[in-house]
């Protein structure tokens, strides 16, 4: 049986969390001055999964919680000049260059010759089709899917759309909750690629149905064990 790879983007294909956390670094930083007592991060998290069913994943909608957050927990001291700090804080993310993870550029080359290949990933449509345009990777994909969310009904809509039997997908990605499980649960097999920093939304528990490796390069070789 021919088997059809998906790859997630951020933090599979190029590094993404890193711009993520550092902002949220400065962010704490910057509002230092405002109460030791303040808990930026905690309070951020927890508005920012509140806003994701609004907003939707991105750096815009992450953008907009830093600054609900930031008046939130100042009792609305916030200075203006602050508050357009942190817009430029989502701006940095956004300019940040691309940065391809090591080994992945040639273990999608070595595959496209010979399996069909899909790039599923999910966030604001503009900022990924950007990131997508700027990897050059683009070409070597059959399909491309930018979703709003990665869960099951997302998944089986894109089987649906392009004639994919759930068995026959292979999906590789950093997150368990996003990109492995919901394959799984449909009936296809993943890959979990883990990133050094996990955003705290993506947080799942591993039940063990999925293999892990260390490094993109690992998965030619690793197909190959699967039959796949």
């Amino acid at each position: 049986m021919t088997c059809v790879i998906g790859f997630d983007a951020d933090d599979t294909l190029w590094h993404c969390e890193t711009h993520f956390a550092s902002a949220q670094e400065q962010f704490t930083k910057l509002l230092a001055p405002y109460g030791a007592e303040l808990l930026p991060l905690a309070r951020l998290m927890e508005i920012e999964r509140h806003n994701m069913r609004t907003y939707g994943y991105g750096v815009k909608g992450f953008t907009l919680s830093m600054i609900e957050t930031a008046v939130d927990i100042t009792g609305g001291r916030i200075s203006g000049h602050d508050i357009r700090n942190i817009i430029e804080l989502g701006r940095n993310i956004l300019d940040q260059p691309l940065e391809i993870i090591d080994g992945a550029r040639t273990v999608l080359e070595n595959l496209a010759g010979h399996r069909r290949l899909l790039l599923v990933t999910k966030g604001d449509l503009l900022d990924q089709e950007a990131k997508i345009s700027r990897s050059g990777l683009a070409d070597l994909f059959s399909v491309i899917e930018i979703v709003s969310e990665k869960d099951q009904p997302a998944y089986r809509r894109l089987f649906n759309r392009h004639g994919i039997e759930a068995e026959r997908l292979v999906m590789v990605g950093n997150s368990l909750r996003s990109d492995i499980l919901p394959v799984i649960a449909l009936g296809g097999r993943g890959i979990h690629i883990p990133y050094r920093i996990t955003a705290a939304h993506e947080t799942a528990e591993d039940p063990g149905t999925a293999i892990k490796c260390e490094s993109i390069r690992e998965v030619p070789g690793l197909l190959d064990a699967m039959g796949a």
